[in-house]
């Protein structure tokens, strides 16, 4: 075994923990070949390998961001300009561990401090969709090559879809409350070693808790699709015979509300059942980006018609993804 494979396997996708769980719940009498032995393995096993790997990133990510208040990213954004700013806004995003509803209140700061429309939108887009965090957990369930091409096609859709709102001078849609509201900030970020300590400890807390639920819930999910629902189903729906899977798949994840971490469990099991590569990171983007809880937000910071577009750019990006995904999948997995 490589090196590489190695933290593959055994540091980011904590297979000793997988068959440690296995022998322990034999111990106990259970039969591991049967769908019940395989279920509760699988269940147990995903949720301390998320909880761990999630509490680990957040605490350093969270430690990072302690010097990028958003009166600093204001200020950092705002020495660039054109699509130069759109990826720097788009980056910014990957380092900030956000659900898509905790993202709109930055986005509505950092418009109302002046930001051109386009650039706080590459946040939006960003911040959901692809993070450090997410980053790590794909590479340890699908590996290197999908991860690192996941967050570079997100980046590529936040860049994008963000020039596209600037080129199309939407500023008139925002609603006035956003413009004339004050500027998001926080306390300066001259905080000595153990502030920093302190702030991360309680942000991965704080989003432990909040996606405890989530994790639960997609693992559970993840372990049903695992262990109960026939091969033939999936691939029937979202395997390589059905054309319009990216489409289905991204249509059903827009309606949900789940945080990336538990939605990478289902993903995981729909594709060890047959579902195809890029429909399950469609269904992924489509959930983490696009909620209903979300988009009901964003409605009261901006009118129906730029809401309208930033629906359109994402669901057409993802699907696009999603495609491009299915494609080369023989490449990457």
């Amino acid at each position: 075994m490589g090196v590489w494979e190695f933290i593959q396997n055994q540091v980011l996708g904590m297979k000793w923990l997988n068959e440690l769980i296995g022998m322990g719940l034999s111990t106990l009498g259970l039969d591991m070949s049967g769908r019940i032995g395989s279920s509760i393995q699988f269940f147990i096993y995903d949720v301390l390998k998320i909880t761990f790997l999630l509490c680990v990133l957040i605490f350093a990510i969270s430690y990072i961001q302690s010097y990028f208040p958003p009166e600093r990213s204001k200020k950092i954004l705002g020495r660039f300009h054109g699509v130069g700013a759109n990826l720097v806004a788009a980056l910014l995003g990957t380092v900030t561990p956000f659900c898509s509803c905790s993202s709109i209140p930055l986005f509505i700061g950092f418009t109302s401090a002046g930001l051109p429309l386009g650039v706080t939108f590459s946040f939006l887009i960003s911040s959901p969709m692809v993070d450090l965090g997410s980053l790590v957990l794909l590479m340890s369930i699908f590996g290197a090559k999908v991860a690192v091409v996941y967050v570079l096609l997100g980046l590529i859709i936040s860049v994008i879809g963000g020039t596209l709102i600037e080129k199309l001078h939407m500023e008139k849609y925002v609603e006035s409350f956003v413009r004339s509201a004050a500027s998001v900030d926080i306390e300066p970020s001259n905080l000595t070693f153990k502030e920093r300590m302190a702030y991360a400890r309680e942000q991965m807390l704080g989003t432990f808790k909040k996606v405890l639920p989530y994790i639960l819930v997609g693992v559970g999910i993840g372990a049903v699709i695992h262990n109960w629902i026939p091969e033939t189903w999936i691939e029937t729906i979202l395997g390589r015979d059905n054309p319009f899977g990216v489409i289905l798949a991204t249509i059903v994840g827009v309606p949900m509300y789940a945080d990336i971490f538990g939605t990478i469990p289902i993903a995981e099991a729909l594709l060890g059942k047959g579902a195809q590569l890029g429909t399950v990171l469609s269904f992924m983007m489509a959930v983490t980006t696009l909620s209903l809880p979300s988009l009901i937000m964003l409605r009261k910071a901006v009118k129906p018609k730029l809401l309208a577009l930033f629906i359109g750019v994402c669901v057409f990006g993802i699907i696009l993804v999603g495609y491009l995904f299915n494609v080369f999948q023989f490449i990457l997995i």
